[in-house]
């Protein structure tokens, strides 16, 4: 999808229905992961953290658990910040798709995307006020928009390439 509307005619009726679905649900989830106070917030990202060690570091089974506990800390807040942006990637990839499919497409539908992707993330930093040791940062906001214009043109090069490759055929 390259966001072109010459391509649009291939998209079913489904996609109308499934695409916006998915991009609540996806909302939903966000909410949700926002909506955790900070102490399970951050035992998340330090059981995510642990995991990473397991995963990338070939004798991590072989350090104490004081190094282990230090290299989960140590990578919490990146892990944290890959977060923001993973999350509003793929809302941005969802809402770039639902605008798509109901014919807003090009750079129309690029700005409509990244537009509602980085409002969404205004309004969940102000959500996160009102949790338990969570506070709204604007400088995630930043971050989420970055994370939501990289899914949006990552979303953009791949229709890109399937049109070159459909030419092809």
């Amino acid at each position: 999808m390259s966001l072109d509307c010459k391509e649009n005619k291939t998209l079913s009726k489904i996609s109308k229905i499934l695409l916006p679905v998915l991009a609540l649900c996806w909302m939903m989830v966000i909410f949700w992961f926002s909506a955790a106070p900070a102490p399970e917030s951050s035992e998340m990202s330090y059981t995510v953290g642990l995991q990473i060690g397991k995963i990338a570091v070939a004798d991590f089974d072989a350090w104490t658990t004081e190094e282990q506990n230090a290299f989960a800390e140590k990578i919490e807040y990146p892990i944290r910040k890959m977060a923001h942006a993973t999350e509003y990637a793929i809302l941005g990839m969802l809402v770039s798709g639902t605008a798509y499919a109901y014919g807003i497409c090009g750079k129309k539908a690029i700005r409509y995307a990244w537009i509602w992707a980085t409002f969404y993330a205004a309004t969940d930093e102000f959500h996160q006020l009102f949790v338990p040791g969570r506070s709204g940062q604007i400088r995630d906001v930043i971050l989420d928009s970055a994370g939501a214009a990289i899914g949006i043109l990552i979303l953009c090069r791949v229709g890109r390439v399937r049109q070159r490759v459909a030419r092809k055929k």
